[in-house]
């Protein structure tokens, strides 16, 4: 039986703006459970991408010992963006704070210069979430930009995000 009679749900989040246009925000089931809490990282995302500063977001939830998993935001800047990297990420991690809550549990922001994806332009989320928790990965043939999966690895050894210290590329 369909939630909405003779609609189809297909997964996705989204919303209309002001002008009508449609905004597609993500996969209304990618939750992650930070200590008990079910928080959507299409919600942060959203947040995230609000500050005027952030071209493009990706949130994604990475293993914790101690709370099982905590988001990590990814933003991209906006061309031109010649600001402070770490003092956007404090200005990032405090926004959320204040539109979600500390329950988001938001406390590692990376500025990037590009994240993976598929020729298509889809964020490759799972694999973010892969390399963030040191598995073994290796290259989609649908990536667009392979140097970029390196580039996020690298940074994300370089700034101890969870254990992709450990993560080897095959």
């Amino acid at each position: 039986m369909a939630a909405i009679p003779g609609c189809y749900l297909t997964g996705d989040g989204g919303y209309f703006d002001e002008e009508g246009y449609l905004f597609i925000m993500g996969r209304t089931d990618d939750v992650i459970n930070v200590a008990g809490h079910r928080l959507s990282t299409g919600e942060m995302e959203e947040v995230l991408g609000s500050h005027a500063a952030v071209a493009e977001c990706a949130v994604i939830g990475i293993l914790d010992d101690l709370k099982g998993q905590v988001p990590l935001g990814l933003v991209i800047p906006k061309d031109g963006f010649d600001g402070d990297t770490q003092a956007l990420e404090k200005e990032l991690i405090a926004l959320v704070r204040a539109q979600i809550g500390a329950v988001a549990s938001l406390k590692q922001v990376l500025v990037v210069s590009r994240l993976p994806k598929t020729r298509s332009g889809k964020i490759l989320r799972k694999l973010l979430r892969t390399i963030a928790d040191g598995k073994e990965f290796g290259m989609p043939s649908t990536i667009d930009d392979p140097t970029s999966l390196q580039e996020v690895h690298e940074h994300m050894v370089d700034r101890e995000v969870g254990a992709a210290h450990q993560s080897k590329q095959v």
